[in-house]
């Protein structure tokens, strides 16, 4: 699959709303802010204005008119181009379709946890339990706001998935804290909870890499 010419999620948001209809960078703003996208996509106005003119650059929208509001600067229309409206379609086809890897800042903290003590990160996983449950209780709410006004789950099913990772993350997250304090992951020490932590012997692990180079060299070689 050809790299794509303009790549980011905000692109992906741009060609979606213009290939609904004509809108200013302005109105696209509003919109995305009224439909809350930023909870799946990171917007702000500088890296909008960027995109549009990437997006025109590569000629997947024009512009198709203008419009003048009270003492407001003269706004330019846009609208995405055949070219544009394929490359929509394409890459939502790419998305749903085939599973990436996303590197989670959270997974990387939890990677390297065993530099602090279990005291120390039963703490701050505490904290981090009390900010996903006020998210989901932000996200619930939002939701249920949505359908009392009427709006189709089509259009919030991204609030949806959002909510239902990060009901999965704090039930992670409660279970990690559980296994920290009943001993599944820690043992006592002077009075002192520490981490269990068993060492692997080096040694044998090179060897199996080196078994494992050697057959895959033998495997090219034939």
């Amino acid at each position: 699959m050809a790299k794509r010419k303009v790549s980011n999620m905000l692109a992906l948001a741009v060609l979606s709303l213009l290939t609904e209809r004509p809108m200013h960078p302005y109105e696209v703003s509003s919109v995305m802010q009224a439909r809350q996208l930023s909870s799946v996509i990171k917007l702000n106005n500088s890296s909008l204005y960027s995109v549009i003119e990437a997006l025109h650059r590569e000629e997947l929208i024009v512009p198709v008119g203008t419009q003048r509001e009270g003492r407001y600067p003269e706004r330019t229309i846009y609208a995405t181009t055949e070219a544009g409206r394929t490359e929509l379609f394409d890459w939502l086809r790419v998305l749903l379709r085939k599973p990436v890897t996303e590197y989670s800042q959270f997974a990387a903290g939890l990677a390297f946890l065993g530099h602090l003590s279990p005291v120390e990160v039963t703490t701050l996983l505490e904290e981090h339990a009390v900010l996903v449950q006020e998210e989901i209780n932000k996200l619930s709410l939002s939701i249920k706001q949505g359908q009392d006004m009427g709006v189709d789950r089509l259009f919030l099913v991204e609030d949806m998935y959002v909510l239902a990772m990060q009901e999965t993350r704090l039930s992670f997250v409660m279970q990690l804290l559980q296994e920290i304090t009943d001993g599944t992951l820690t043992e006592m020490q002077d009075h002192k909870r520490v981490w269990k932590i068993t060492r692997p012997d080096l040694s044998l692990l090179g060897s199996d890499m080196d078994e494992s180079a050697a057959r895959q060299d033998s495997t090219q070689e034939e």
